[in-house]
């Protein structure tokens, strides 16, 4: 699509928390969006931004209350869950187009649960939401790189189920959490259900089995995935390596601005991947996959690496939107 014109403005609702810091990093400079209103709860409201965050973006900008009055149809929603489930149907009620990484609608009917390489055809639901406005989603931060890794599994042979082990960032738990330090806890709240559930609905298919252990590790940034995986039919190693790393989407088929140029990279490297060497490939944006051996309970196991908060949750909600523009919903 060529260079816009004029920039679509937009908001950001919960944008001082850490998914809300990077919306802000992202759409800053973004050739199609451009922010008008920093918007976050009542203990922010009336402070400038650099007050309540770090972030030296925008820092002298006054903070917005989160209600459907900010001056733009589009906004970018990092808000938590309970605020988000009144908030969010409120915005898109008024006519807002609300792109969310929250999980309070994820789950419910007629809401693509959306990543743009895995399931563009979800965008197809949104005329059925009667509301004025329009409500998009992206996944959990985990279960956006396993469903990545295995869109091209499912294309090619199938996947009938799957057993994931994550190794989770503190950054995913949205504030520092001293018990982590010299320590892993193997449990995150609600983390189980959703990467249990939430690959079903992406890909409408409610045969396939999943099951997941959750474990927080001292780790800054991007989640780790252990997953092996059941085919439906057989494949050699070399075949899902060509896979994956062939994969493209319609975000690399649109060159869209915030989509990699290769959204899978295999590396060969029995070590590989690690968060402090491929948490940033392609600005965050790819997904890094290596160790891919035969499993001796399923047929193949892998290790994924993702960054959490980039392809996790506002990168994604970002890709999202460019790709929703370039199909005319925005």
């Amino acid at each position: 699509m060529e260079t816009f014109k004029k920039k679509i403005p937009v908001g950001i609702l919960g944008a001082t928390g850490i998914v809300g810091q990077k919306f802000v990093q992202l759409l800053h400079d973004h050739p199609w969006f451009t922010v008008v209103s920093l918007a976050a709860s009542a203990r922010s409201q009336g402070k400038q931004y650099g007050e309540c965050t770090k972030n030296s973006l925008f820092s002298d900008w006054i903070i917005s209350p989160c209600t459907p009055s900010l001056p733009c149809r589009l906004v970018f929603s990092a808000l938590e869950a309970t605020a988000a489930k009144d908030l969010e149907a409120a915005f898109a009620s008024q006519g807002y187009a609300v792109i969310s990484n929250s999980r309070a609608h994820r789950m419910k009917e007629h809401v693509p649960l959306l990543i743009p390489e895995v399931n563009p055809g979800q965008l197809e639901w949104i005329p059925h939401q009667h509301v004025p406005g329009m409500l998009v989603t992206n996944p959990n931060c985990s279960v956006i790189g396993i469903a990545m890794a295995l869109k091209p599994l499912i294309d090619n042979w199938g996947v009938a189920a799957a057993h994931a082990v994550t190794l989770q960032a503190i950054s995913g738990a949205g504030r520092q959490c001293n018990a982590i330090v010299d320590n892993v806890i193997p449990h995150i709240p609600n983390e189980v259900e959703k990467i249990e559930n939430e690959p079903r609905k992406i890909f409408e298919d409610a045969t396939i089995k999943i099951s997941a252990q959750c474990n927080r590790v001292p780790v800054t940034d991007g989640h780790t995935i252990c997953l092996s995986v059941q085919l439906k039919k057989k494949a050699t190693k070399p075949e899902l390596i060509q896979a994956w790393n062939d994969f493209r989407g319609l975000p690399q088929f649109y060159n869209l601005p915030t989509a990699p140029k290769q959204p899978i990279h295999y590396w060969e490297n029995p070590t590989h991947p690690q968060p402090k060497l491929h948490r940033n490939i392609e600005n965050g944006m790819a997904l890094s996959i290596g160790g891919l051996t035969p499993c001796p309970v399923l047929d193949w196991k892998f290790v994924i690496h993702s960054h959490n908060l980039i392809r996790g949750a506002a990168g994604c909600a970002v890709l999202n939107a460019e790709l929703m523009v370039q199909k005319g919903l925005i």
